[in-house]
C-alpha cells in the first residue's frame, strides 16, 4: 500500500499528518507537486508546472490498493478507475458511483465560468476538516489492511 499525495494544493496540516501516520504505520508515502511548490516530505517528486503534469505523474504511479489524496475530481476518477482509493483533504471519500455526478457538476461550473459568470470558491478550511480527514484516512487504511 502506498499513500500518494497531490501536494500542489494539499493543506499543510494534512501533509504533516500523512507524513507522521505513514512513518508510524510503515506505509510508503509519495508526494508530487510542481517546482512552484516547496514540499517537505520523505519521498517527494518534483514535476514541471505544465497543466496536468502532476496529475499525469500521480496516475502513472498509482496502483490498485493505493490511496491518493487530492482535491481534483478528475484525478480522483482516474485513480478510482485503476482500483485505487481516493480521498479529499477534507476527508471526503470519492466513490465510483458518485463520480459521474461530480464530473458533470465540474463541467457545468466550468461552462458557467466560460460564459463570464463567477462561482464561489472553496469554503475556508475548518478544524473539523482536519478531524474528518484523519478519521477517514485511518478507516480507509484499516479497510485496505483487512482486505489483504
Amino acid at each position: 500500500m502506498k499513500l500518494i499525495i497531490d501536494a500542489d494544493a494539499c493543506p499543510r496540516e494534512v501533509l504533516a499528518y500523512c507524513v507522521a501516520l505513514c512513518e508510524t504505520e510503515g506505509i510508503d508515502l509519495i508526494t508530487i507537486a510542481s517546482f512552484n511548490h516547496h514540499v517537505q516530505s520523505p519521498h517527494h517528486i518534483v514535476v514541471g508546472n505544465a497543466s496536468q503534469e502532476a496529475d499525469i505523474k500521480i496516475v502513472n504511479l498509482t496502483e490498485s490498493g493505493n490511496i491518493v489524496v487530492t482535491q481534483d475530481w478528475g484525478l480522483a476518477a482516474m485513480v478510482l478507475g485503476k482500483g485505487a482509493f481516493a480521498l479529499s483533504p477534507s476527508g471526503r471519500e470519492y466513490r465510483q458511483e458518485t463520480m459521474d455526478f461530480l464530473l458533470e457538476e465540474r463541467e457545468m461550473k466550468a461552462k458557467f465560468r466560460r460564459a463570464g459568470h463567477h462561482t464561489k470558491g472553496p469554503k475556508k478550511r475548518q478544524k473539523q476538516d482536519n478531524v474528518q480527514f484523519k478519521e477517514s484516512l485511518e478507516q480507509m487504511i484499516l479497510h485496505i489492511k483487512q482486505q489483504e
